[in-house]
């Protein structure tokens, strides 16, 4: 056959006698071969190479596996010549490519399965000549081009009883079939499918239907009410259809016979349960969360005595829990969390011996928890956290509790009442208890707990000092929370958790020096720690809701080198000190807050500041004339400097980043960062005149003052910034002529200098030919290419120039339509490459410099074509 067999599975393929052969089988009389059955199945390597066609010699030959293998090429076609061949299955074994519809000449063909995502079938027409054929599976198979045409041809299959099309794109379906063929199917399994489309009526009318799975298949309209008459039917799921509803009442009505498995959740079904719902006797595994349910659950629920799985998360239910859901004694899991029940937890629960989970969260119960929960020996997860119930929680509670994993007792008002003594008889990973009594003293019981790795003590009315006892037990926490307390003494320096772990110790009375683990979040305010930070340089806290003024505190991070504020609600003048402590200082981000006042001369002590975001907020006032102090601007950064934090190997250390907006695209710097030199100021109220001062920043990349209310003329020095990359001036109040001089800068990949009162002729030569209109539009004073504007005096030797009012059709490239968001994404490099690529791409296009620093963060994709296509007419323009 022409395998490949690198696990030797076919070592007792030796010798004449091929009925002796490891997956063969033969009849017993005539020796002809009737089996072939080589699944890879158990984890083993595959077999691989290609199918011969010798195989088509067997001409006797009724089963064929070869299914989880790792062959090559297509299907071979030769496999229809097997008319004896009864079973069929080349799922997942590697064939790409079309489906031969000569597959269809298989007419005693009872079993096909070449489920697979590389195949794909155009027509489906070959189907219907497998008149034998009782299960087809083509799971994965591309079927996306027959539209609602899949059907017909599966119609005519009279014996088809289990069909398999998961995640096959399927995109349609027919509304009206002459004839309704499908008297054997038991089993329809369309789930990933991409329908967009209410389910037909037809479907419903089945009547030899099992199972049903239409799940996540972008279903609309309406759950058709026949499913609940279907005589046979004992799974239904028809979930994740966002746009699929039903009223309940209507639908749980119906008689539903034999019904076992429902899941509906992630739908539309609203109104209330009915209770007629308690005649599903059959029912095993009831799922409707995450709906737009209402009313009280019905008393009826308790006659569903085979109900193993119900879950309602997720919906508008209110009243109490009925009594009668202790009469569900098969019942594993119950989950009602996420609703408006009210209400007290019913004694009965205690009844239901086969509990492993139980979830009550986030509801309206009030009143105890009663002790027959701890008869629940089977029970691994207790959350009734986020109601109203109170009481004492003694050890009664927890008196069978063996196998319990998960407590969540939080925002409740508990009080528990243990001996102190005590040895739970559980031993739990997730312990939350926070807002529930636990204190004074520290609870000692937590000793006996090996396993914790998340615990909640927060508002525990806990005094006095943690053990030294717990310390031990931390290393495994991923999260860790006993704030709001009355806890004192000193916290170990550093102590152990993950390096994943949230850790909270705010609002209690601890002292002594600030512990610094290596966590992902770490809150130690309201407290009475002393000292400093031992040395933090870097504090990131962009993107959340922080709001007020930056605190004074703040001052005393004497090494810090970044400090990104970027995307909150801060308000207030910049504080002072923001200049004046801050020597290492290298990226300051205070995008996107409420900032007011003028700009900080205090700014020019910066003297390591690399970044200045100022962007997005109400700053007024004139630029400072001494930023041209930023002594790190005024030089180029030649050199990349990974910028590393931490003690640890470098695979392990932090990696600075920030995200800098260049051109309105959002770009985040890492490798190159240390390369990078840019002041943003755009978007708030800046006035006065652009300071000449500025263009001393000679390494400066990037500068942008757009939409403010800057005044004056553009300083002919502006030539001085030869590294410049990307220029925004435009949405502010600048007169005058632009520098001619601009046109030397060489580097410069973005110019906006739009909606000003510019005047005179555009700078045409160099880097200034590579630009579009939409960089000068909004000028009326300015003419010349690229606008359509001609002068009166169109000279090349400078000179008064005013528009005529005559245009001609403006035929220029977007000039920075390349370096778009397909460019940043376009190049990945490695360590060679990065060593050459700058050196390159600045030899084609100096403009491009900039652009290749965001290329070393980025992904791999292919270069656009037709970017590339844009690009090269520019540059022939520039050279004409």
């Amino acid at each position: 056959m022409g395998l490949n067999d690198s696990w030797n599975r076919l070592s007792s393929w030796h010798g004449t006698n091929c009925c002796q052969w490891s997956g063969i089988a033969c009849h017993n009389t005539t020796g002809a071969v009737l089996a072939v059955d080589l699944p890879n199945s158990s984890g083993r390597q595959p077999l691989g190479g290609e199918i011969r066609p010798s195989l088509a010699k067997l001409k006797s030959l009724k089963h064929l596996d070869l299914s989880g293998n790792n062959f090559t090429g297509k299907i071979p076609h030769f496999l229809s010549s097997l008319e004896n061949l009864q079973y069929l299955n080349l799922s997942y074994a590697g064939f790409s490519g079309a489906i031969p519809p000569n597959l269809g000449n298989l007419s005693s063909l009872q079993f096909l399965d070449v489920s697979y995502w590389g195949l794909t079938v155009d027509n489906l027409e070959w189907v219907s000549g497998l008149l034998s054929l009782k299960y087809l599976a083509m799971n994965s198979v591309h079927l996306s081009k027959l539209g609602g045409e899949w059907i017909e041809p599966l119609n005519k299959l009279p014996l088809l009883s289990e069909l398999h099309l998961e995640y096959c794109g399927l995109s349609g379906f027919s509304y009206s079939l002459p004839s309704l063929n499908f008297t054997s199917l038991k089993v329809l399994n369309l789930q990933g499918s991409l329908f967009k489309a209410k389910l037909p009526t037809w479907l419903a009318n089945i009547s030899s239907l099992v199972s049903v799975d239409i799940g996540n298949s972008m279903l609309t309209g309406r759950i058709p009410l026949g499913f609940g008459e279907l005589p046979n039917l004992q799974s239904l799921k028809l979930n994740y259809n966002l746009k699929l509803s039903a009223s309940c009442f209507q639908l749980f009505a119906r008689s539903w016979k034999k019904i076992q498995i429902l899941d509906l959740s992630i739908n539309g079904l609203h109104g209330r349960l009915p209770t007629l719902l308690g005649n599903m006797t059959s029912l095993i595994h009831f799922d409707l969360h995450f709906n737009y349910i209402e009313g009280g659950i019905p008393s009826s629920i308790g006659k569903l005595s085979n109900l193993q799985y119900i879950d309602l998360y997720l919906n508008n239910l209110t009243g109490s829990l009925p009594d009668s859901i202790g009469q569900l004694r098969n019942l594993v899991e119950l989950r009602l969390n996420s609703n408006l029940l009210q209400g007290s937890i019913p004694s009965s629960i205690g009844n239901l011996q086969r509990l492993t989970t139980l979830t009550l969260a986030s509801n309206k119960l009030n009143g105890t928890l009663p002790d027959s929960i701890g008869l629940l020996s089977e029970l691994s997860s207790l959350d009734v956290s986020l109601n109203k119930l109170t009481g004492v929680i003694s050890e009664a509670h927890f008196r069978r509790l063996g196998k319990l994993e998960k407590i969540d007792l939080s925002e409740n008002s508990f009080i528990l009442n243990v001996s102190s003594n005590w040895v739970p008889p559980f031993q739990v990973i997730f312990l939350q208890m926070g807002s529930c009594h636990l204190g004074p003293s520290f609870p000692s019981w937590l000793r006996s707990q090996k396993q914790v790795q998340v615990l909640d003590f927060s508002g525990a009315g806990i005094s006095g000092s943690i053990p030294k006892w717990f310390w031990d037990m931390t290393s495994i926490l991923a999260f860790l929370n006993v704030s709001f307390n009355s806890l004192e003494g000193h916290i170990p320096n550093p102590f152990n958790v993950t390096s994943y772990a949230n850790v909270d110790l705010s609002s209690n009375q601890f002292k002594g020096p600030i512990p610094l683990p290596n966590v992902f979040l770490l809150d130690l305010s309201n407290n009475q720690f002393s000292g400093q930070i031992t040395g933090l340089q870097t504090l990131h806290l962009s993107n959340n809701q922080l709001s007020g003024k930056i605190p004074s505190s703040l001052q005393n991070l004497s090494k810090l080198e970044t400090l990104d504020f970027g995307n909150n609600m801060l308000t207030g003048n910049l504080p002072r000190w923001i200049g004046e402590d801050f020597p290492r200082l290298r990226i300051l981000s205070l995008r996107s807050n409420k900032f007011s006042g003028e700009l900080l001369l205090a700014l020019s002590n910066l003297s390591s500041l690399q970044i200045l975001d100022l962007a997005e907020n109400q700053l007024n006032g004139s630029i400072p004339a001494n930023l041209s102090n930023l002594k790190a601007m005024t030089q180029q950064q030649n050199v990349n400097h990974y910028l590393l934090y931490g003690t640890l190997s470098e695979h392990h250390n932090y990696q600075e980043n920030i995200y800098v907006t260049i051109n309105g695209l959002e770009l985040r710097y890492t490798r190159t960062l240390s390369l990078l030199t840019s002041i943003d100021m755009s978007g708030n109220n800046l006035s006065g005149e652009l300071p000449e001062a500025i263009t001393k920043l000679v390494g400066l990349e990037v500068l942008n003052l757009s939409r403010n209310h800057i005044s004056g003329q553009i300083p002919k020095s502006i030539s001085e910034l030869r590294q410049l990359l990307s220029l925004d001036l435009s949405g502010n109040r600048l007169s005058g002529p632009i520098p001619q001089s601009i046109s030397s800068l060489t580097f410069l990949g973005n110019l906006n200098v739009s909606n000003n009162n510019l005047s005179g002729i555009i700078p045409s030569t160099n880097q200034m030919s590579t630009f579009n209109a939409s960089s000068f539009a909004g000028n009326p004073g300015l003419c010349g290419d690229p606008l359509t504007v001609k002068c009166l005096n169109d000279s090349n030797n400078g000179g008064d120039n005013y528009p005529d009012g005559g245009g001609k059709a403006d035929q220029a490239d977007n000039g920075n339509g390349f370096i778009d968001k397909w460019f940043y994404m376009s190049i990945g490099v490695g360590f060679a490459a990065g060593l050459l690529l700058p050196y390159l791409v600045f030899a084609m296009k100096r403009s491009w410099g900039g652009v290749y620093f965001a290329f070393v963060d980025g992904t791999a994709y292919r270069l656009s074509s037709e970017k590339m296509k844009a690009a090269t007419r520019r540059r022939n323009r520039g050279a004409r």
